[in-house]
């Protein structure tokens, strides 16, 4: 399987004798490999591993270490994420440690699958006798390495810096790595492993912690905020503050202080396109596109009014025709004739006729006549001649014809109402237009401009009672949404229904259901089964009155344009009801995130992590001592020594004089520096380890692993005084 990467290649491993060793500092980090006796690693790189698929060919390809971003548009990476073969800083999954050594020996330049150099790796502080026997048998077995030896990285740090004067043979080594931290004591340049201390907190935490916090400050950021990102605004602005409560407190009271150190991040934003007022050419063309749509809806109209007249008055006519043979036909045929047609009587055809005559002629707009108005005006009793009549007089057919004139009289009665109604509304209307026209005339302006609040003020009514009829909950981060819970959603009819649902069970107590046992029960369906949404059906007065103004706004406002339905106003993908972005809130602002982060190594409970701090792992190193010597604390305190990344934090040194001094004896010594290179050092160290002579009598080959077995390498540790 291919393997990509932007690493370049060396070319001079064939020019290194088989004995030079060569020198890996396996870091949960960075992975960095060279030459025995070199000051700088020849390759350095991400110590992870993904494996994605190519879109055009599909094959697997491993990506390990860094990567061109512009590459990756050809893999397909939903289902392969990077990788470490790190659990916290403990190699656990050694396929992928395979790709990674497979990828250092080809940057290195070898060239053959076997490996004849001598191999110095760095590992942590008690690394467990099971990864260090799988890592031996893996350089042993797969490329056929001639020794190995294993040191530790805070060791080989604290020598190097030793022979640099930075620190003596007694002192403290205090290591903030990437997923853990560790403090190493050391007596008479050995070191103590009894003494150390470990912590689960590292630079990893302190990224993820700021990738956390800005994501949840900025959600509709959120994807800006990469690891890589994060990390590179965790070196460029974070730093331990002196005290963290008085910083805090600074940033809570925004004071001038607080201002000066915060940092702000300005995103890309590009404003939204303001549209310019329309020019009369265009309103003209507007107006003329209106006209035209306005005359082809109403050709549409009349062509739909012209095919009702005709199916209407070919309906009268084969009702006339119907009514000539009725009088021709005999009177005994009478039933059978009308039972064919579907006709119950001659009264229900001649009313059938009277009703279709009445709407062909309001479907041509005709007035009515004189024996229209009469019919309507004609009194019940001369009408409905049975009404008043009561059911012991009439015959069974009369009773028939009763009920249909029951029937008929209350229709007619309803219409008339109906219509009363009408022509009371249109009095109304006509009187309202007659008033808003006199205000028009009197000042034009204003009455724009209120109108135009009216129809803005209608149109959110509208649309927020839409929005409380749908079931979702759009937002954008901190905005406010414009969504409800899902009970205010739902109308009368449904929560009455759900009450009857939750009540039915509830009265029957606490014993046994008995629900269904008797008829009374079911009547609950009934209740559930009526129609209650005469609320939700009948037409909205908002939405009558938008109709209203909208017409009337296109009547006095040429530039006016009335919103397609479902259109809100706000950009695609934006929120309902929620305001659009803008430069500021593309404006990061790193504030007191800035100590915040770092603060986790000296209270990492503040992440959920139970253990205790930096400071306070020093004290619990001297305490593990296994003599309580008080010259040697002192000897400690006064030789402690900072290495990994982490320690490169602004304000690391100051901190933790100031936490080692208030758990050590009023007037001890505390003497806290800095590595010369807190990343490199631990390579440069084993570099120089590497390149002496005794190198190799602290190294083991692979006969002395397979005759001593595991239990020795458990015991193995090498000697660093040779440096």
């Amino acid at each position: 399987m291919p393997i990509v990467s932007k690493t370049r290649r060396q070319t001079d491993y064939k020019l290194f004798p088989p004995s030079v060793p060569i020198v890996i500092d396996n870091g949960a980090s960075y992975f960095r490999i060279g030459w025995a006796g070199e000051t700088e690693p020849r390759v350095v790189f991400r110590n992870i591993v993904q494996r994605p698929r190519h879109k055009a060919t599909g094959e697997t390809v491993t990506i390990v270490g860094d990567f061109d971003a512009a590459m990756m548009k050809f893999f397909d990476c939903t289902r392969s994420g990077p990788r470490s073969a790190f659990d916290s800083n403990v190699v656990y999954q050694f396929e992928i440690m395979e790709y990674i050594l497979d990828f250092a020996f080809d940057r290195l330049g070898a060239s053959g699958s076997a490996i004849d150099h001598p191999i110095l790796i760095t590992e942590c502080v008690g690394n467990p006798v099971y990864s260090r026997s799988k890592m031996a048998e893996l350089l042993f077995d797969t490329y056929g390495v001639p020794a190995v030896a294993f040191g530790v990285d805070a060791a080989f740090s604290y020598k190097y810096n030793q022979r640099h004067g930075k620190c003596r043979k007694d002192g403290i080594v205090i290591c903030p790595g990437f997923t853990t931290t560790h403090t190493i004591p050391f007596v008479d340049g050995e070191p103590v492993y009894k003494g150390s201390c470990r912590t689960n907190i590292g630079g990893y935490h302190v990224t993820d912690y700021l990738k956390q916090l800005l994501s949840l400050k900025y959600p509709f950021h959120a994807s800006r905020f990469t690891w890589e990102k994060a990390e590179e605004l965790k070196l460029e602005h974070c730093y331990i503050a002196p005290d963290y409560v008085s910083e805090a407190r600074k940033f809570q009271e925004g004071t001038k202080e607080a201002e000066e150190k915060t940092r702000y991040w300005q995103l890309p934003w590009i404003p939204p396109p303001v549209e310019a007022p329309p020019s009369e050419e265009e309103i003209a063309r507007k107006a003329a596109i209106r006209e035209k749509q306005g005359q082809r809806l109403r050709e549409m109209a009349e062509a739909k009014r012209t095919s009702k007249i005709t199916e209407m008055e070919n309906e009268l006519h084969s009702l006339h025709f119907l009514v000539k043979q009725l009088d021709q036909v005999e009177e005994d045929d009478i039933p059978s004739f009308l039972s064919d047609t579907g006709y119950a009587s001659r009264q229900e055809l001649e009313s059938t006729v009277l009703k279709v005559t009445q709407a062909l002629r309001k479907a041509r707009g005709e007035p009515k006549d004189e024996a229209d108005e009469f019919e309507e005006n004609t009194d019940s009793s001369e009408k409905y001649p049975l009404i008043n009549i009561p059911d012991n007089m009439l015959t069974p057919e009369q009773l028939k014809d009763k009920k249909k004139q029951l029937f008929l009289k209350t229709t007619t009665e309803g219409r008339l109402r109906a219509r009363q109604k009408r022509n009371e509304e249109e009095l109304e209307k006509e009187r309202r237009n007659q008033l808003e026209e006199e205000r028009r005339r009197e000042n034009p302006e204003f009455y724009l401009e209120e109108m135009r609040a009216q129809y803005k003020e209608v149109l959110e009514r509208v649309e927020q009672k839409k929005r409380l009829k749908t079931n979702g909950s759009n937002t954008n981060g901190n905005q406010k949404s414009g969504n409800v819970g899902r009970g205010e959603r739902l109308s009368a009819a449904k929560r009455e229904r759900m009450r009857l649902l939750t009540t039915a069970a509830f009265d029957r107590g606490k014993g046994e259901d008995t629900f269904g046992a008797k008829d009374e029960d079911w009547q609950l369906y009934k209740l559930m089964s009526k129609d209650h949404d005469e609320d939700d059906e009948r037409p909205d007065s908002d939405e009558a009155e938008l109709a209203r103004l909208s017409s009337r706004l296109q009547e006095i406002d040429p530039t006016f344009e009335q919103k397609a339905e479902g259109e809100t106003g706000q950009t695609p993908g934006e929120a309902p009801g929620v305001r659009p972005l803008t430069e500021e809130d593309y404006k990061i602002v790193i504030g007191v995130e800035r100590f915040r982060c770092p603060e986790i190594l000296f209270h990492p409970n503040l992440v959920g992590i139970e253990q205790v701090g930096l400071d306070e792992m020093a004290g619990a190193s001297i305490r593990r001592l296994p003599h309580g010597d008080k010259e040697l604390e002192e000897r400690l305190t006064s030789s402690i020594l900072m290495t990994g990344g982490c320690s490169l934090v602004q304000g690391m040194k100051e901190r933790l004089e100031c936490g080692i001094r208030m758990i050590r004896p009023c007037g001890s010594t505390i003497n806290v520096v800095q590595a010369e290179d807190p990343v490199l050092d631990a390579w440069r160290g084993a570099s120089a380890f590497a390149a002496e002579l005794s190198f190799l009598r602290n190294a083991f080959t692979k006969k002395d692993y397979y005759e001593k077995g595991e239990e020795w390498l458990g015991r193995y540790q090498i000697q660093y005084n040779t440096l």
